[in-house]
């Protein structure tokens, strides 16, 4: 089975009960990418993506320019794995 970019990102700020969830359900419908964004209980926002990195990086550009002045900090790592999933969701 081919191979996917998968990259895990970490989100701090003023990003939960602000509609971040939802805006990143609504930028992932405009890139060719799958995976899920979950609340922490420790405030931060934890998002998976999969797909090639130039729609990853302009997804996440996206939501970025989306929620401007939320987000103080982001953490990304990537890997190359398997696909894990078919669409984009909201946990």
């Amino acid at each position: 089975m081919n191979e996917v970019l998968h990259e895990t990102v970490y989100f701090a700020g003023h990003v939960q009960g602000v509609g971040f969830r939802y805006a990143a359900l609504q930028v992932a419908k405009e890139f060719e990418v799958t995976g899920f964004v979950r609340n922490l209980s420790d405030g931060r926002v934890h998002l998976e993506a999969e797909g090639t990195k130039p729609e990853i990086d302009a997804f996440l550009k996206g939501l970025s320019d989306a929620m401007p002045g939320y987000i103080r900090t982001t953490e990304r790592s990537s890997e190359r794995r398997p696909p894990q999933f078919r669409e984009f969701t909201i946990r």
